[in-house]
């Protein structure tokens, strides 16, 4: 048996498979994102491990005799998370998120420095690490001078689930101290922090063992002999280890709290100015390019709450056939924007609205403007040297056939939406488990998912949404000016 934990922004996961990659059963535990003031997103690390205690417990009340078997663990988490320990490793502030923006004046001062984006292959954006660590170092100097280590938050939980200090190169690439290429930390990068590589944690591959599983912890759960933990990945290239999107040529769109449109690279292809992320992967020799939204079903969720209805009523409204815009138009910059913009003060709009304007026009609207989030990204991949011909479907907004329908349309590409199962950033975890555990090799373990039907752009509608798109493109530096 191999296990798959990932820890998200709303929860954990722990997902349960056999050697045949059947999923066995799951468990999960809830985590809330603390916003004490506008732009900030913070979590206590000690959440974390309750969330995922709370998983596993779940678990073992379900499925006992087969979690006693867990020979191997893989670990995926939300990326660019600032955990910060002292010297005995006790925790010194919350952690702050991949969505907080308070850093946005520190990224740029970092991004000015030609070394980042040579380097990385990426520009500073506020949300990666190295620059919430400068907002520390200018605004909490007491906390910064204790720092004796910075963890993503997979690994804090590796830290609880091992004693060690480890990382992989996946989650590292979106710290901006990392070099990419040489999939190493860089000292001149590190440097320009006022930290070193002994703040770091030790780098793996996220293929290779990243650990093991303290005794106590395997006592608390039934497993017996070693188990080991893998490097594992950050969630979108555990995702993709989950989708089979491994080989060059594949790719897939993801509706979750964040959207991405994911490309998968057998070389490295760094292109920052065109705000696409450049990656590794989590397979040894392998990279990644990925447009990352920041909003894409927390703009759902945001309607849900404003209205009082339910999402999956808010999106059932609109009913089976894909309907042309209608003039009203939605920009999804809840928390600011990632690709193509890099923008962390940009806020989002309704533009077009009349007294007409309902309820299912303004749901309409916020799944379009999702839709040419990711066309914007799409655009972004193209500059940076990746064209998509297909994307498969994955993450929770893909349950909506109507949205899935409207991003066909909107990037005039098909999506395959895979027949019913796990294929998610846990599912990835638990492969990459498997693989470390068994010294498996990693393309046969990470094969793609059956296709259950592919969704063709509507060709009747096509011209329409290009001719929204370019709207929503134009509606980007009009509302700048009035909303940064």
């Amino acid at each position: 048996m191999f296990l798959g934990i990932d820890l998200g922004t709303s929860g954990v996961k722990a997902l349960l498979i056999d050697a045949n990659q059947k999923v066995i059963g799951a468990g999960t535990g809830h985590l809330d994102v603390s916003r004490p003031v506008p732009g900030w997103s913070e979590q206590d690390p000690a959440h974390w491990i309750a969330a995922t205690g709370a998983a596993l417990d779940a678990l073992k009340a379900q499925h006992s005799r087969e979690l006693a078997a867990v020979k191997g663990i893989g670990l995926s988490g939300q990326m660019h998370g600032a955990t910060l320990l002292d010297a005995s490793d006790n925790v010194l502030r919350p952690c702050i998120l991949w969505n907080d923006t308070r850093s946005h004046v520190e990224a740029a001062a970092l991004d000015a420095d030609l070394l980042f984006r040579k380097i990385t292959g990426n520009i500073v954006f506020p949300g990666f690490t190295a620059p919430k660590l400068a907002w520390v170092r200018n605004n909490e100097p007491e906390i910064f001078a204790a720092v004796a280590k910075v963890l993503l938050p997979k690994d804090y939980l590796r830290l609880w689930l091992t004693g060690e200090h480890i990382s992989e190169m996946s989650d590292s690439a979106g710290t901006a101290w990392l070099d990419v290429e040489r999939r190493a930390w860089s000292p001149e990068l590190l440097a320009a922090t006022d930290l070193d590589e002994a703040h770091m944690p030790r780098l793996v591959e996220g293929t290779e063992p990243g650990g093991h599983l303290r005794a106590e912890l395997a006592s608390r759960w039934g497993l017996s002999g070693p188990v080991v933990v893998a490097g594992g990945a950050g969630d979108n290239a555990a995702s993709a280890c989950g989708m089979g999107t491994v080989a060059a040529g594949r790719a897939f769109v993801s509706l979750g709290t964040s959207g991405v449109l994911f490309a998968a690279n057998d070389a490295y292809l760094p292109n920052p100015e065109s705000a696409v992320h450049t990656f590794c992967h989590a397979l040894p020799a392998t990279w990644h390019q990925m447009g990352v939204i920041l909003s894409a079903t927390d703009c759902l969720n945001w309607l849900e709450g404003v209205t009082g209805t339910d999402a999956a009523q808010l999106t059932g409204a609109l009913g089976d056939d894909l309907r042309a815009p209608t003039g009203v138009t939605f920009l999804p910059y809840l928390s600011g924007e990632r690709t193509p913009h890099n923008d962390a003060t940009i806020r989002g709009a309704f533009v077009g609205l009349a007294h007409q304007t309902d309820r299912i026009v303004l749901t309409q609207a916020v799944l379009e403007g999702v839709a040419f989030a990711l066309r914007d990204n799409l655009e972004a991949l193209k500059a940076a040297g990746t064209t998509l011909h297909r994307v498969t479907a994955a993450g929770g907004g893909s349950r909506s056939p109507y949205w899935l329908k409207a991003i066909a349309t909107a990037l005039n590409i098909p999506v395959d939406v895979p027949a019913s199962g796990e294929f998610g950033a846990a599912f990835g975890a638990a492969r990459l488990g498997l693989i470390a555990a068994e010294k498996a090799d990693p393309l046969s373990v990470c094969t793609p998912p059956a296709t259950a039907l592919s969704i063709e752009p509507d060709r009747d509608l096509v011209g329409a949404f290009d001719d929204s798109y370019a709207r929503f493109r134009a509606l980007y530096p009009a509302i700048k000016g009035v909303s940064s």
